[in-house]
Parts: structure tokens; C-alpha cells; sequence
């Protein structure tokens, strides 16, 4: 049985379900040119809070190779998932800069004039890999469900070629199962990996 902390800031009611660290296995099948990526990884990831109005996000992968192969790291990312609301004068930054405005917490209603005529959430997810790509997500969250799409993808000079992605998660039967669709390496966006994930 999932159990769902209480002492979440009113914004993370909805991402509530996430938190824990998560592990499994997926699989990989993306075409290449010619060639045709396929295989399984093992997966971990980790959503934490440490008492803002976001979720910590962070991320592996591995690429299992058969007995004896040298395993092989697919993904390092890490990143902040929150609901999309404006900023106002009571939230600190940009930068370092403090609040303008005297801070008060949140509440439910606050989070419920926030809520789509689908009956979800609106919510941001900004994600950094280790090898030098950002992405920003724009999606929804409703109730197990998480749709969201790249509505930015920043890549250093060395990078690789990647330009949209959408990734989809749910809670099934106490499992995070998700998938992820990217465009990338001269490819349209389709799918590309999966996985079915355990909270440990």
C-alpha cells in the first residue's frame, strides 16, 4: 500500500505520490539510420523534498549487457518537478534575491484555483543530463497520471542531436510505470524506452 506523507507543502499535494526512490528494470527499441537500438537497462529514480514547493528529481540508467559485458551508463539526470503557477512577489529569486512581498505558506485553495478543466494540474519539470543537455517540460498532472512535453531543449556544442521529447509515468498497481518519446539522431519523435519501476 502506497502511503502519502502529510507535512508536504500545500503545492506538492498533487506530485505527493511520487516521492521515494523507485527501481526496475525497461527496455530500449529506437531505429538509428539503418540500425536498430534495442535491449534492457536498469533503472533507479529518486523523487525527495526538502521543504519548497517542488519535488527533487534525479535519475539513472544502465544498459544490461549479456554475462561477462561490461555494463554500460545510459542516463544521468537530475532536476526539480513543481507545479506551473505564476511567480509573485512573495517567492524569492531570480537568483539570490529575497521575497519583495512577506511570505505566507500556500494553501489547499491556492493549489485548487491552479486546477485545468480536465480535472489535473498544470506542471513544470526541468531536468539537466550529465552529458550537457537541459530540458523543459510542460505538462499535466492528473491524479496518477503525468503527461508532459519538451517546450525547450538546451544542448552544449558537443552534444548530440536531440530535439523534442514527451514522457508519460502513471502509477499501476503500486508500480511507476513510464515511457519516454524523443526525437532524436535524425529520428521523428517516437518510442524510444520504458520501464516498470518498484518503490524500495
Amino acid at each position: 500500500m502506497l502511503e502519502l506523507p502529510t507535512d508536504l507543502p500545500a503545492d506538492l499535494a498533487p506530485l505527493s505520490w511520487l516521492l521515494g526512490v523507485w527501481e526496475g528494470t525497461g527496455v530500449i527499441d529506437y531505429p538509428v539510420g539503418d540500425e536498430r537500438l534495442q535491449g534492457e537497462f536498469t533503472h533507479r529514480v529518486s523523487f525527495s523534498h526538502d521543504g519548497g514547493p517542488f519535488l527533487n528529481y534525479a535519475a539513472t540508467a544502465i544498459f544490461t549487457r549479456d554475462e561477462g559485458a561490461t555494463s554500460v551508463p545510459l542516463v544521468a539526470e537530475s532536476g526539480f518537478w513543481r507545479l506551473s503557477r505564476p511567480a509573485t512577489d512573495s517567492d524569492a529569486g531570480p537568483g539570490l534575491l529575497p521575497p519583495l512581498a512577506e511570505t505566507t505558506p500556500r494553501g489547499v485553495d491556492d493549489v485548487e484555483a491552479l486546477r485545468a478543466a480536465s480535472g489535473g494540474f498544470p506542471i513544470e519539470v526541468s531536468l539537466a543530463h550529465a552529458d550537457g543537455m537541459l530540458e523543459l517540460y510542460l505538462g499535466e498532472i492528473n491524479g496518477p497520471r503525468i503527461d508532459i512535453a519538451t517546450d525547450a531543449v538546451v544542448r552544449g556544442a558537443g552534444a548530440k542531436d536531440y530535439g523534442s521529447a514527451t514522457r508519460m509515468y502513471g502509477l499501476v498497481d503500486n508500480h511507476l510505470l513510464w515511457a519516454w518519446d524523443i526525437a532524436a539522431l535524425g529520428t521523428t519523435l517516437r518510442s524510444h524506452a520504458s520501464a516498470r519501476l518498484a518503490k524500495i
